[in-house]
C-alpha cells in the first residue's frame, strides 16, 4: 500500500471527509484491521482564505506547494487536494513535488465516463463557477458543463463560505441547492458535480433531482486505486 498525501483544511469538515471516506474504502477492499497510509497537512482556512479574498494567488500558490512539500517529506507516494476551488493553484502544488499529484476534475471526470454523462452541471464557488480551469481540465476529458445562472451563482458561494466552511448546515439553503439542480437539469446537464468539496454535506443523492457525482467521494476513491493498486478481495 502507498502512502495518499493530503493537503486539506479548505476547510477542515470536509477534509475529515475524506480522511474517513479513504480509510472506509481501504478497510472495504483490504479487510480485517486495515487503514490508509495517510501523510496530511491541514492548513489555516484563515490564511487561504484571506488570500482568496485578496485575489493572492501567489501567495496560495505557495501555501499549497509547501504542504505538498510537506505531505512528500512525510513519506507520501500521491498528493491530493482536498479542495475543488484550490485546484486553480493545482500546478504550483504538483510542480512542487517529485510524486504525482492527482487533479479532482480527473476523479470527477472518471466517474461521468462511467456513466456515460457528457454533460454536468457545475456547483461550486465562484470561481469555479464562472473561471475555465475546472470546466478546461473536464473538457480534456470530453465532458461539458453547465452552470446556474449569476443570482443563483451568488446563492451558491454565499452558502459555501457563510455557512458550509463553517460547518452550518441549514434545511433552506438544501431545498435553494435544489432547485438550482433542477434548473440545470432544464438546460441539459447529464447529472450535476459538487464541486465544492463542502456541498456534499449539504445535498446527497437522495436530495437531488439529478444523479450526483460528489467531488470528495470521486477523488477520495481515485487517491485509493492508486494507493492499492492491484488489491486482493476483503477477508
Amino acid at each position: 500500500m502507498q502512502t495518499i498525501g493530503l493537503v486539506g483544511g479548505m476547510s477542515w469538515h470536509s477534509t475529515a471527509t475524506y480522511y474517513r471516506l479513504i480509510n472506509e474504502e481501504v478497510a472495504a477492499r483490504l479487510g480485517g484491521h486495515a487503514s490508509a497510509r495517510i501523510s496530511l497537512q491541514s492548513l489555516d482556512f484563515a490564511e487561504v482564505r484571506a488570500c482568496q479574498e485578496r485575489g493572492d494567488w501567489a501567495a496560495s500558490g505557495d501555501l499549497l506547494a509547501d504542504a505538498a512539500r510537506r505531505c512528500e517529506a512525510g513519506g507520501a507516494d500521491l498528493v491530493g487536494l482536498c479542495t475543488n476551488l484550490m485546484h486553480k493553484n493545482f500546478a504550483a502544488l504538483a510542480d512542487a513535488v517529485t510524486v504525482p499529484a492527482v487533479h479532482i476534475a480527473d476523479a470527477v471526470a472518471a466517474v461521468a465516463a462511467r456513466q456515460g454523462w457528457t454533460t454536468l452541471g457545475l456547483l461550486g464557488t465562484r470561481w469555479v463557477m464562472e473561471e475555465t480551469f475546472y470546466a478546461d481540465r473536464l473538457a480534456t476529458h470530453g465532458i461539458g458543463v453547465v452552470v446556474p445562472d449569476e443570482p443563483d451563482r451568488a446563492m451558491v458561494d454565499r452558502v459555501v463560505f457563510d455557512e458550509l466552511t463553517r460547518g452550518v448546515v441549514r434545511a433552506e439553503s438544501r431545498s435553494a441547492y435544489v432547485a438550482v439542480i433542477d434548473d440545470l437539469r432544464g438546460r441539459g446537464a447529464d447529472a450535476v458535480v459538487l464541486a465544492c468539496t463542502e456541498i456534499g454535506l449539504l445535498v446527497g443523492p437522495d436530495d437531488a433531482p439529478l444523479p450526483v457525482v460528489d467531488s470528495t467521494v470521486a477523488h477520495a476513491s481515485l487517491l485509493v486505486d492508486l494507493a492499492l493498486g492491484p488489491h486482493p478481495a476483503p477477508a
